[in-house]
C-alpha cells in the first residue's frame, strides 16, 4: 500500500512525513488554489526537499489541448525535476498526450477517471498510476468500488505495471474501501489522517495504559524512569 498526501500545505507535508510512511504528495490546480497565489514551482521544490527523492510527486498539466499538455508537462519537469509525475486527464487530448510522454519516458499518472473504459485505455497507454475519483463517483451514482475492482483485474490480467491511485476522499471509510477493491495506492487530504487518528477511543486506551502504569510506578514514571 502506498499513502500519499493531496494538497501543497507545507506544514501538512512536514507533519506526516515524520509520521506516516508517506509514499509521495499529490497536486491539482484546485489544490493550488487552497494555497493562494504560490510561486509554484519554488513551492514545488520545496516539497520534493521535504519528501525526499525516493517519494512520487504528482503536478498536473492546465493545457486543453494535446499540444498544451505537453508543453506543461515539459515546463515541470525543467522547472522541478525530471522525476515528477506528470498528471493529465483522461479524454481525448490527455490520452494522446499519455502516449506521447510514455514514448519520452516520463512518469506520468491519468486523472479525472470516472469509468472503467477510461481507465482501461489509460493502462493500454501505458500511464503508471490511475487516479479515480472515488466520491465524486459516488455522487454522480457510479459504482466507485466495482470500477476499482475491474480495473485491478484488468490490471492484473494484462501484468500491466500500472497501479491503481485512488483519490477524492471524503471518508476514511473510502479510503479503506479503494484498498481493499485492488487500489495499490490512495491520495488524501490531511484531513482524512486527522480524523483516522484522533479517534476518542484511540486516545482514552492511551490515558487507561498510562493511568495503569502510574498506579504502580508514581505519576509521570515511564519505562526510562525505571
Amino acid at each position: 500500500m502506498e499513502f500519499l498526501l493531496d494538497t501543497v500545505d507545507i506544514a501538512a507535508i512536514q507533519k506526516y512525513v515524520n509520521i506516516i510512511p508517506l509514499s509521495g504528495v499529490t497536486s491539482n490546480p484546485s489544490i493550488v488554489k487552497k494555497a493562494g497565489k504560490i510561486d509554484f514551482f519554488s513551492h514545488m521544490r520545496q516539497i520534493r526537499q521535504i519528501i525526499g527523492p525516493d517519494a512520487t510527486l504528482h503536478a498536473q498539466v492546465v493545457g486543453t489541448t494535446t499540444d498544451a499538455m505537453l508543453d506543461d508537462a515539459h515546463h515541470i519537469l525543467k522547472e522541478i525535476d525530471d522525476q515528477v509525475y506528470i498528471k493529465v486527464p483522461t479524454n481525448e487530448a490527455g490520452l494522446a498526450a499519455i502516449k506521447q510522454l510514455k514514448a519520452e519516458n516520463v512518469n506520468v499518472t491519468a486523472t479525472a477517471i470516472y469509468t472503467t473504459f477510461q481507465g482501461n485505455l489509460a493502462i493500454a497507454a501505458g500511464a503508471d498510476y490511475l487516479a479515480p475519483y472515488y466520491n465524486r463517483m459516488v455522487n454522480m451514482d457510479i459504482d466507485a468500488d466495482r470500477v476499482i475492482h475491474d480495473l485491478a483485474t484488468q490490471i492484473e490480467r494484462d501484468h500491466a505495471k500500472t497501479k491503481i491511485l485512488a483519490a477524492s476522499f471524503h471518508t476514511v471509510q473510502q479510503v479503506n474501501a479503494a484498498f481493499a477493491n485492488g487500489a495499490q495506492a490512495a491520495t488524501m487530504g490531511a484531513d482524512i489522517l486527522q480524523t483516522a487518528l484522533n479517534v476518542p477511543a484511540i486516545g482514552a486506551a492511551v490515558a487507561d495504559f498510562t493511568h495503569d502504569w502510574e498506579s504502580l510506578y508514581g505519576q509521570d514514571s515511564t519505562i526510562t524512569s525505571l
